[in-house]
């Protein structure tokens, strides 16, 4: 702990939406959370094509994805130049559980090399969710005791020590840093599952991507009211933090408001 500082420098992420309503700063760990094909990928890759420039480091982890949406991910990052200072970390589908439980710790090892080296790391974990299933086989045959939804008693300890492992460290040490953007799928929207809510509490926030803002063109489709970054606040940008100001609290009022529209001529003259 004394080899670390607060969240004090901004990442920007290139998407307004996400720097207004839910900042992110070096060193701060940040879910992504929703179901699939929400746009939890794009907003990642985004964030990282937006990186060029900044002497920032990328390391994607894909974990349990297809192969071949892996390469079309690896494509997008040459086509834009970003290969340049990204590094891919790839444990497909088709390979053994413990490739895909082990990924993750691969390529936050790096991560760490860099963050010692006074440099700055943004790493995303694509998806965690899958890491949580290839522990579950592994414990399974190794007939260790299952625990809710058959996963092992220390499924928690599993995402924790990864992720505690961001940080931004003191000066003494370099002033570097890592920033985790974490994945987690759900089903049907459901945040309070048993592995979403165990990476919800490790982490200093969380980006909720909405199916239904998805699908009505809304991208990126940012639940204003289940997001939250705890500590990227006082890394934002004054000017932009001027600009937000209570945009966040008023898309959400918004977004409920809009619910209650659907009632038509039952509602008084102030709602509608």
């Amino acid at each position: 702990v004394m080899d670390r500082k607060s969240v004090s420098e901004p990442l920007q992420t290139g998407l307004k939406a996400i720097d207004a309503l839910v900042p992110i700063g070096r060193g701060q760990r940040e879910l992504i959370i929703g179901d699939r094909q929400t746009g939890k990928t794009s907003v990642a890759i985004d964030a990282i094509l937006n990186q060029k420039g900044q002497d920032m480091i990328c390391i994607y982890v894909a974990i349990g994805q297809k192969e071949s949406t892996v390469r079309t991910q690896v494509e997008t990052l040459r086509r834009y130049g970003a290969l340049d200072y990204t590094i891919v970390v790839t444990a497909s589908a088709s390979q053994p559980s413990p490739l895909l439980y082990i990924a993750p710790y691969a390529g936050v090892a790096m991560g760490e090399e860099f963050m010692y080296n006074a440099k700055h790391v943004l790493i995303v974990y694509d998806d965690l969710s899958k890491q949580a299933v290839a522990y579950r086989e592994l414990s399974l045959l190794l007939r260790r005791p299952p625990g809710r939804e058959a996963y092992p008693g220390d499924v928690f300890y599993l995402h924790s020590r990864l992720l505690e492992r961001s940080a931004k460290v003191s000066d003494a040490l370099g002033g570097g840093s890592i920033t985790a953007l974490p994945f987690i799928e759900t089903q049907a929207g459901d945040i309070s599952a048993y592995i979403a809510t165990n990476v919800i509490s490790i982490t200093d926030g969380q980006i909720f991507l909405q199916e239904d803002l998805f699908n009505s063109g809304i991208r990126p489709a940012i639940d204003a009211g289940s997001s939250v970054s705890r500590v990227g606040g006082s890394a934002q940008i004054k000017a932009m933090k001027k600009v937000a100001g209570t945009l966040r609290l008023d898309l959400a009022s918004y977004r409920e408001l809009e619910a209650f529209t659907q009632f038509g001529s039952d509602l008084d003259a102030a709602t509608q």
